[in-house]
C-alpha cells in the first residue's frame, strides 16, 4: 500500500465526524463556547467577566464586551512580557504578527498551545482529509509538499517570547515527521529576506517530486516563476509531473487563476481554497464544484456575526455607547443567506468576542457555507456606493475575460473631487498581461460593477454622483516595491484592495 493509501485510512474517521456540520451545527458551536469558557474561568479575564457564573450564550453576551485589538492590546502586551493566566491559562510563547494590516503599526496575536493544536493544525489536517475524500486517486503523500512560510524573530529580546508570521510559527512547531514530506528545508523556509528565500526555495524544490503546493497565491506564483526561469521549462508539470493540488488562501484566487492555468496545464491539477488567518483556521472548500467554503464549527472557535449595515451605522456615530448598542451581533444560528457580516471570534488563543476585520456572506445555512466578501476596512463607501472586495473581484474577472488581460495586483480609492468638481473611483492595476484596449477594460469593469452592486449603479446613474472610473496601469513590481518599503515583502502580507482613504494610493502613485 502507498503512503497516501495509509494516510487515507488514518483520515477516514474524520470524514464521519465532519457530518455533524450538516446536522448539529448549533450544538457544535454551543459545545465550543462552553469548553472555552470553562477552560478560561480562572484566568484574570475570566474572573473579571464572571465566567464561572455563565450558563449559556445569553450570559456570555451580557458579561463580555465586543473587542477590537485596541481593547485587548494591554493584556496582550503583559502576556508578551511573560505574565501567565491573563487572557488564556498559562503563559503564551508565540505571537503572530498580523498579516491583514497595511499600517506601520503591527498587531501581535497570541498563539497558545491549545490554539496551535485545536485551531490551526486541526484546520490543516482537515484540508488534507477533505481533499483525500474528494480525490480517491490522489498520490500526494508519495511525493513532497512545497509549503511557503514567513519568518520569526525574538520578541524585542524578551525571554520566552517570539513573534513571526503565522506560517512561520506553524513551521517551527510542526511535528518533525511532517518535515519528511515537505520542502524547502526549515532553515530556508524561515528566512526573512523574501528575495533570497524565493531563489533558495526554487533551487531546493525543483529537483524534488513535488505533488502539492500550499501558500498565498501571489507569493507562490513568484516562487513558481523562479522555478520556471531556473529549469528552462515551458510548463510546471514538466518540472513536477506528479503535481496535483494547490491549497491556497490569504488573498482571493480569482485574479491569479488564469496565470496558474497557463503555468500548469495538466488536467489532473486541483485547487482548494482555505480561510486560515493569524487568528485561526475558519473555512475549507469542501466541494470542488462549489467556490464557497465550509465554516469549521468544532475547532476552538466560537463565531458571532455583525450585519454590515449595523457596523456602518455604528461607525457613523460619535457616541461610543450608542455605536456599540447598534451593532447587534448574532450567533451562527441567527445568520441569513446573502447578507454581508463582519465576523467576531472567541478562541483558545485568548481572543474574546474579537472583531477580526473580515466580512463574509453565507451561501448556505445547511451546512453553513460562505465566501469571504471583503474586510471591514477594505471597501469604498465615499459616496454611498458600498463597493466591497467581492464586487471588485467579479468586475476584474469579467473585464479580464473580455479583453484577454491578466491582473497581478491592484488597489482602488476614491477621487473625492478633481479640478472640474468631478468624483470617481481610481484603480491602480499591475497587469501580467495588458488588456487589448485599456479604455474598453475600464468600461467593462465599470459596467460589471454596476451589475453586481445596485448602490454603485445608483451613484453612477447619468454620471450625477460618480463619474466613470479611471484605470491607471502600474509599472512592473510596483506593489512589491511598496511592500518592501514597508518591510512587508513576502510571508502572508497583502496589498490593500479597496480603501476610503487615498493614503495608500498616493504612496503608490508617487512610486509608479
Amino acid at each position: 500500500m502507498s503512503i497516501t493509501g495509509i494516510a487515507r485510512k488514518l483520515f477516514a474517521p474524520r470524514w464521519k465526524e465532519l457530518e455533524r456540520h450538516n446536522t448539529e451545527a448549533e450544538e457544535l458551536q454551543r459545545e465550543v463556547l462552553s469548553r472555552l469558557i470553562g477552560r478560561a474561568r480562572d484566568t484574570e479575564y475570566g474572573r473579571y467577566h464572571h465566567f464561572a457564573d455563565m450558563k449559556d450564550y445569553d450570559d456570555f453576551v451580557k458579561s463580555v464586551p465586543l473587542n477590537s485589538y485596541e481593547e485587548l492590546k494591554g493584556n496582550i502586551d503583559r502576556m508578551r512580557h511573560g505574565e501567565a493566566d491573563v487572557l488564556w491559562p498559562g503563559k503564551v510563547k508565540w505571537y503572530a504578527k498580523s498579516s491583514g494590516t497595511t499600517n506601520d503599526k503591527s498587531k501581535f496575536i497570541p498563539v497558545s498551545k491549545e490554539g496551535l493544536k485545536r485551531l490551526h493544525y486541526k484546520g490543516g489536517s482537515d484540508v488534507v482529509a477533505m481533499y483525500l475524500r474528494n480525490n480517491p486517486q490522489s498520490r500526494m503523500f508519495d511525493g513532497k509538499g512545497l509549503i511557503l512560510g514567513g519568518s520569526h524573530q525574538a520578541n524585542y529580546n524578551l525571554p520566552g517570547s517570539l513573534v513571526g508570521d503565522l506560517s512561520a510559527i506553524l513551521i517551527e512547531n510542526i511535528n518533525p515527521i511532517v518535515n519528511l514530506v515537505r520542502v524547502p528545508k526549515k532553515e530556508t523556509a524561515l528566512l526573512s529576506d523574501f528575495e533570497v528565500k524565493r531563489d533558495r526555495i526554487a533551487r531546493e524544490a525543483m529537483t524534488k517530486n513535488v505533488t502539492n503546493l500550499s501558500g498565498v497565491p501571489s507569493w507562490m506564483l513568484s516562487v513558481l516563476n523562479r522555478v520556471m526561469e531556473l529549469s528552462g521549462k515551458t510548463h510546471l508539470e514538466e518540472v513536477w509531473p506528479n503535481l496535483e493540488v494547490f491549497f491556497h488562501g490569504g488573498v482571493a484566487f480569482t485574479p491569479y487563476r488564469e496565470q496558474y492555468e497557463q503555468l500548469i496545464t495538466s488536467p489532473k491539477m486541483h485547487y482548494m481554497e482555505t480561510y486560515n488567518a493569524s487568528e485561526g483556521f475558519f473555512g475549507i472548500q469542501d466541494d470542488p464544484a462549489d467556490k464557497s467554503m465550509l465554516l469549521m464549527l468544532d475547532y476552538d472557535c466560537f463565531y458571532e456575526f455583525i450585519p454590515l449595515e449595523n457596523l456602518e451605522m455604528a461607525a457613523s456615530s460619535d457616541n461610543v455607547a450608542v455605536a456599540h448598542s447598534t451593532l447587534n451581533p448574532v450567533p451562527l444560528w441567527g445568520v441569513e443567506k446573502g447578507k454581508n457580516y463582519a465576523m467576531i471570534i472567541t478562541t483558545s488563543c485568548g481572543l474574546w468576542r474579537y472583531m477580526i476585520g473580515d466580512t463574509v456572506q453565507f451561501t448556505s445555512t445547511n451546512p453553513y457555507k460562505f465566501i469571504i466578501s471583503g474586510r471591514t476596512k477594505s471597501f469604498i463607501n465615499a459616496f454611498g456606493e458600498e463597493l466591497i472586495v467581492d464586487n471588485a473581484e467579479q468586475g476584474l474577472a469579467y473585464a479580464c475575460q473580455q479583453t484577454g488581460a491578466q491582473v497581478l495586483e491592484y488597489t482602488a480609492a476614491p477621487v473625492f473631487m478633481d479640478k472640474n468638481a468631478k468624483c470617481r473611483h481610481q484603480w491602480l492595476i499591475e497587469f501580467a498581461v495588458q488588456p487589448d484596449d485599456m479604455q474598453r477594460f475600464a468600461r467593462l469593469l465599470d459596467a460589471r460593477l454596476q451589475e453586481v452592486n445596485s448602490d454603485y449603479e445608483a451613484k453612477r446613474y447619468k454620471d450625477i454622483t460618480l463619474q466613470h472610473l479611471e484605470v491607471i496601469p502600474a509599472r512592473k513590481d510596483l506593489f512589491n516595491d511598496w511592500l518592501k518599503s514597508k518591510g512587508k515583502l513576502g510571508g502572508q502580507h497583502k496589498v490593500p484592495r479597496l480603501s476610503n482613504s487615498r493614503d495608500t494610493m498616493e504612496q503608490l502613485l508617487a512610486m509608479n
